[in-house]
């Protein structure tokens, strides 16, 4: 689990194959002083998909994406070089300081717009069709692996406001309108959007 704080911009060293299948090796240059301390096995968020360390060197781990995460998140469009947010898993007794996120993401978004809005910049995405019923404003989302408040709602687009500590210690300084993003919806949403079925 995670809180959608993210702890380090890290930056994809190098992508391989694995074998004849589709899966790819990831390795990612960490930013973090104590990287000694993670171990093998660890879960790592990385831009809002929880991944899991595989292999690990001085200043770098390695996660393993299969073809099917590939597919259905921004990780395909990964490229040596490309600057990826990442997230220790949340130990019991951590801040709380976003909101409870899985690092499962539900689903491939696209931003639309930046406009400067007083001393933050609005961003508008447009989510896929299946998750919009799940966004709600004032509520939370994993955009990248950032816990986000939504501003506001209007059919398959929504709102969020980035301040520029978040821009600056996040990949919101370099996305662009046009660049697709990992969504996670809110854990509870999901849950009473389930129940609601039932009634």
């Amino acid at each position: 689990m995670f809180t959608g704080i993210v702890s380090g911009l890290g930056t994809i060293r190098s992508i391989s194959p694995m074998g004849a299948s589709a899966d790819m090796r990831v390795v990612i240059e960490a930013p973090w002083d104590d990287l000694a301390s993670v171990v093998m096995g660890a879960s790592i968020a990385c831009s809002g998909c929880c991944l899991t360390v595989v292999a690990l060197g001085r200043d770098t781990f390695a996660v393993d994406a299969s073809a099917e995460t590939l597919s259905k998140t921004t990780l395909g469009n990964w490229r040596p070089g490309t600057r990826v947010n990442l997230e220790r898993a949340l130990k019991l007794g951590d801040e709380l300081g976003g909101h409870i996120v899985a690092g499962h993401v539900d689903g491939v978004g696209q931003a639309i717009s930046a406009t400067p809005e007083n001393g933050s910049v609005r961003w508008c995405f447009r989510m896929p069709r299946d998750l919009a019923k799940f966004i709600a404003p004032k509520g939370s989302v994993s955009i990248e692996g950032v816990s986000l408040t939504v501003n506001e709602v209007s059919a398959e687009e929504f709102g969020v406001n980035i301040i520029p500590h978040t821009a600056s210690v996040t990949g919101f300084a370099m996305l662009k309108p046009g660049d697709t993003v990992n969504i996670e919806i809110d854990m509870l949403a999901r849950y009473v959007a389930r129940l609601a079925e039932f009634r």
